[in-house]
């Protein structure tokens, strides 16, 4: 299946790594994209967008069961975010449609298992094994970016995780040196004026010292159910809401490595008894952390984490944790 890339992006650059010629930002249209291209695209530029990725019903199903947290989140008093800003997290209990559509998106959980897994050969006396550690969600947070709103700065989302980037080509990216992908999905139509998320592209190739430039940014802008893609090493952030009325509303998942701390801490976040009932499937509960982490890691009494869940799992007894 071919990619069908319908619009691109060139910018120059100032001094150091900023001298470098911008990547062009690569445009897919969903269902006619693999994962491998987006990867692709995502080595070279270090985002991409999806045109149509979520479709207008699951966007409205979203709005219908998160619109009330949002009208109460209360003002942010720090520098991170402005003022105007309101924030949803914990999203895992709060919607099952945000999480089915946004975080569990196929393409999105394609393209993070690909770059984010790891896998690892290991003895155990004289039998080697061979471990995978899958992704994990690190934070689910819906962003409603209000008129008079001023730019975030910009950052790296790894910094968290204090990833050191060195300066290199996108022909020696090797796959697993990033340790987070995130996913914006618009909910309503995302532009500079109301403050799209602007990042630099072929920032993930920079080296740490390399501070941010304005003059480097590109606008993701976004219609109603497209989605923006971007490593985690790349600078980014949300932009100033010029607009007089203008709601800025993105539904933002991340994914990280799964034996690295989550952003988001998925277990206090969340009631446990409102995720028991609302998934029918484990799928999005292994996501967010309700499992191992092979080898061994995120056990509970020796034992899956799920069980905590899923407490009639531990009546099958214990299996080894790799």
């Amino acid at each position: 299946m071919s990619a069908t890339i319908t619009e691109t992006v060139t910018s120059t650059s100032v001094d150091d790594d900023r001298l470098r010629p911008l990547p062009e930002v690569p445009v897919f249209e969903f269902g006619k994209v693999t994962p491998e291209q987006v990867v692709a695209g995502l080595i070279q530029a270090g985002g991409a967008v999806i045109r149509n990725a979520v479709d207008t019903e699951s966007l409205a199903a979203i709005d219908v069961e998160t619109r009330p947290y949002i009208e109460k989140d209360r003002v942010w008093n720090g520098e991170f975010f402005p003022r105007q800003t309101r924030r949803v997290n914990s999203l895992a209990s709060k919607s099952k449609a945000f999480m089915e559509k946004v975080t569990g998106h196929k393409l999105y959980q394609d393209v993070s298992d690909i770059m984010l897994s790891t896998t690892s050969k290991n003895w155990l006396g004289e039998k080697q094994l061979t471990c995978t550690s899958k992704p994990q969600v690190n934070a689910t947070v819906i962003f409603s970016i209000g008129p008079g709103a001023t730019d975030q700065p910009l950052h790296r989302d790894d910094m968290g995780h204090h990833n050191i980037t060195r300066r290199m080509e996108a022909k020696d990216y090797k796959i697993g040196q990033d340790l987070g992908i995130g996913w914006f999905v618009g909910a309503r139509k995302t532009t500079k004026a109301n403050g799209a998320t602007r990042f630099i592209p072929g920032s993930h190739l920079w080296d740490a010292d390399t501070p941010p430039s304005e003059d480097l940014t590109y606008y993701a802008e976004l219609n109603p159910g497209d989605a923006f893609i971007m490593l985690s090493s790349c600078f980014h952030g949300g932009s100033a809401n010029t607009t007089d009325n203008d709601e800025r509303l993105v539904y933002t998942t991340f994914m990280t490595k799964g034996f690295l701390r989550q952003e988001e801490n998925q277990y206090l976040n969340n009631d446990p008894e409102k995720l028991k009932v609302m998934y029918d499937d484990d799928t999005i509960l292994k996501l967010i952390g309700y499992d191992i982490s092979a080898p061994f890691l995120g056990w509970i009494n020796t034992g899956n984490p799920l069980t905590f869940l899923r407490p009639e799992l531990a009546a099958k007894g214990k299996g080894d944790l790799y």
